[in-house]
């Protein structure tokens, strides 16, 4: 009885972040997640380091199995699989952060436009929100891809610019409850300027769901630049992604007989991916107010 006595007075003097804290690493699988990501993240950034050749470099004969020199073989072309794997997963790395990064900015300011002042600017918005999310979301973006160049910078703004009215509607409803409430009533007959309120009052107290639904958009934007490399409409050979690592397995003979050039890309955007959604599962749990753990 003592022990939880002590447990709770223990908890009860936390602070926010070290609760937050606390909470995510009962997720386990979320903590092994994180993990993995900074490991993969870390492999990134040093990747002109570790990447035993140059992506681009012909090192060995054509579409090799994987022997000591060459660990996951070579492709088509004799280019080192593992190097352009280790470029790929940066590249991918890239898009998804830089996307997100720009989906989350539009979002953040149209919803905070549209909640706080409410009216025509938020009938104009939020119908514009409605018309980009009436459209099928993949032919959205491949009609966009298809329009301009290919690329890595062109996918990196495609992305950015379809995925943000989620993050619009989501700030929206979170300015909507807030702007009633007694802290900005407070603020407002102070005579607080209107950027003060938005920036320093609003916008933190809606930073915790932001988070968690742009891990969302982070997984979903190196889904997306995956699967138009794949096709041909994302970022160009010989620049190595993910998706047109994966290109080569249209064929059934890579498929059946040369596992290495598909399997380690497919493998890396599945751990990505589940990892990021993992991270994701884990702040929305400990990040929620109403959490009693």
């Amino acid at each position: 009885m003592e022990k939880k006595d002590r447990i709770k007075k223990d908890i009860s003097r936390e602070s926010y972040l070290q609760t937050v804290i606390r909470r995510f690493k009962q997720h386990h699988l979320a903590t092994v997640s994180l993990v993995i990501l900074a490991v993969l993240v870390v492999a990134a950034l040093l990747v002109p380091i570790i990447a035993p050749y140059n992506p681009d470099e012909i090192v060995g004969g054509f579409s090799k199995a994987p022997t000591v020199e060459h660990w996951l073989g070579t492709d088509q072309i004799g280019r080192d699989v593992l190097s352009r794997l280790l470029y790929a997963t940066r590249i991918s790395l890239l898009v998804g952060v830089l996307a997100t990064a720009i989906s989350t900015v539009i979002g953040v300011i149209l919803g905070l436009i549209a909640g706080y002042f409410g009216g025509a600017a938020d009938m104009i918005i939020m119908r514009f929100t409605d018309m980009v999310m009436s459209f099928p979301y993949i032919l959205l973006v491949l009609v966009a891809a298809s329009i301009f160049k290919p690329g890595l910078w062109s996918i990196i703004l495609i992305l950015g610019f379809v995925d943000w009215p989620g993050i619009a509607r989501l700030v929206r409803g979170n300015v909507l409850s807030l702007r009633e409430s007694n802290f900005i009533k407070s603020d407002l007959v102070a005579g607080m300027p209107l950027p003060y309120i938005l920036f320093s009052e609003i916008l933190p107290n809606t930073a915790a769901p932001i988070l968690v639904y742009a891990t969302s958009v982070l997984a979903l934007s190196m889904l997306d630049e995956a699967a138009l490399s794949f096709l041909g409409m994302g970022v160009q050979p010989p620049t190595a992604s993910l998706g047109n690592m994966l290109n080569g397995a249209q064929s059934l003979t890579v498929l059946t007989k040369q596992p290495w050039l598909w399997i380690p890309s497919g493998l890396m955007i599945v751990v990505l991916v589940i990892a990021i959604n993992f991270i994701g599962d884990a702040l929305r749990d400990a990040l929620d107010p109403n959490s009693g753990k």
